[in-house]
């Protein structure tokens, strides 16, 4: 199986959870990565050069998807429309619908460099805060979907990580930290903005978005 693996941070308890879950050296051989962003991943799915992945929430319906997603209750810190001409980012599908559904005008900015303007000081408007203020709903960015005809592996992985506490080696932690210039405080306290269960609240989000936006 391959699965499609986007390098954003919000992804990193999950990747840890895979490292920990998939024991076996047959399991490891067994799934393959190939590495993205989310655009690109969306693109790589339908083509079915990949098997699984967190695609845009925008394309979710296309797919069969479990209950484990990317998800943002209030503030997301890593989703903008800053100042600047109107532009999007190439890398994203849902956040760029989701600023000309909000009706704002700048340039959509995501994921790690997203964060890292905002922990520099930089100014915008975040999206998924936006979106509450207006629903009082949460906003689910991407989910976890397949193209398999037996999904019941992944169905199984996406409950298990709900299950499982998030933990991250002091190491992994400076690493990724250094990765991406920012401080491990920095780090930890942007993943508590982050919710990967999809419950009522967040489907029901999902559902207003998807249904603004014609899907």
């Amino acid at each position: 199986m391959v699965f499609g693996s986007i390098s954003y941070l919000n992804l990193l308890p999950f990747q840890l959870f895979l490292k920990r879950h998939l024991h076996s050296d047959a399991s490891k051989m067994a799934l393959r990565y190939k590495r993205a962003v989310p655009s690109q991943i969306n693109a790589s799915l339908k083509r079915r050069e990949i098997n699984a992945a967190f695609i845009s929430s925008i394309e979710s319906n296309r797919y069969r998807c479990t209950d484990l997603g990317i998800i943002a209750n209030k503030a997301v810190q890593s989703v903008f429309v800053i100042p600047g001409d109107t532009a999007i980012d190439p890398a994203s599908a849902t956040s760029n619908r989701l600023a000309t559904l909000l009706g704002l005008q700048g340039r959509v900015l995501i994921g790690d460099t997203a964060l890292k303007y905002k922990l520099e000081g930089g100014e915008g408007v975040d999206l998924a805060k936006a979106w509450y203020e207006m629903t009082g709903l949460p906003f689910v960015f991407a989910r976890l979907c397949h193209n398999l005809k037996r999904g019941e592996e992944i169905e199984r992985l996406a409950r298990t990580f709900v299950k499982t506490p998030v933990r991250i080696p002091q190491t992994t932690l400076k690493r990724e930290a250094r990765k991406r210039g920012i401080t491990p405080k920095a780090l930890l306290w942007y993943l508590e903005h982050i919710e990967y269960r999809l419950d009522y609240r967040a489907k029901r989000g999902l559902k207003r978005f998807l249904k603004k936006s014609k899907f």
